[in-house]
């Protein structure tokens, strides 16, 4: 029987990209939940019932613009509740940016306001790259994890921790998932808010998409590694 993967889209622009592909080409049958519809972007404080998350091998809590320390937001508690229920499961759970700090914050560990937020390709320093190969990633954040207790820290750089692993669970601070579609859609996105985030931080779409171009390619084969490692690591 095929193994199977549910990706956790918290925010609608925010799927699963390069990440499904590879778990596609890994042999898993993907399966997806979106959390706040596009129509409810505008408004995301509803209750959501999620899936029950023993019925797959894996699930990738994935990004959002909201923060996971944002009380307003019910579905966020739902969801942490839904990640502890799959680790004590013994289902494994891998979560990308907000959703790795959503993973941090299930297992013990804090979300907190960065001091220094990252957007746009960063050197990420592994202590092991057979799970979390060493090169600059992508990132978009203004928040950042602190690795809960018994975590292992995996990776990092000077503005944030940018991987654990714990157990059979394990948060990454940085994308890995992003293409070009999908920075497009997030540029696109940015371009559309009042006092956009590439605004705030000085920076400047074309830059993002030319280090994109000079990136990506060996980014996607980074995460092939990355995803390798991070099945064989929670093997058991």
């Amino acid at each position: 029987m095929p193994r199977q993967v549910l990706f956790i889209y918290n925010d609608p622009i925010a799927p699963e990209a390069l990440l499904g592909e590879t778990f596609t080409e890994l042999g898993f049958d993907v399966d997806t939940f979106e959390v706040v519809p596009a129509e409810r972007a505008a408004d995301p404080v509803l209750d959501v019932a999620f899936p029950d998350p023993t019925h797959y091998d894996v699930i990738v809590p994935l990004g959002s613009r909201w923060a996971v320390y944002d009380e307003r937001l019910p579905w966020v508690a739902t969801e942490i509740a839904t990640v502890q229920q799959a680790v004590d499961a013994g289902v494994r759970v891998l979560g990308v940016c907000f959703g790795g700090q959503l993973v941090a914050a299930a297992l013990g560990g804090s979300v907190q306001r960065s001091t220094d937020p990252e957007i746009g390709w960063h050197q990420v320093h592994s202590s092991d790259p057979d799970l979390v190969p060493d090169g600059p990633w992508f990132q978009w954040h203004f928040d950042r994890f602190t690795p809960p207790p018994g975590a292992t820290l995996v990776a990092r750089n000077a503005r944030a921790a940018q991987a654990f692993v714990h157990g059979r669970a394990m948060g990454l601070q940085f994308h890995p998932e992003l293409d070009h579609k999908l920075l497009e859609l997030w540029l696109d996105d940015d371009r559309n808010r009042d006092g956009g985030d590439l605004v705030k931080l000085g920076l400047r779409a074309d830059d993002l998409r030319a280090d994109t171009t000079t990136y990506v390619d060996d980014a996607a084969r980074r995460l092939r590694l990355l995803v390798r490692g991070f099945l064989d690591r929670t093997a058991g």
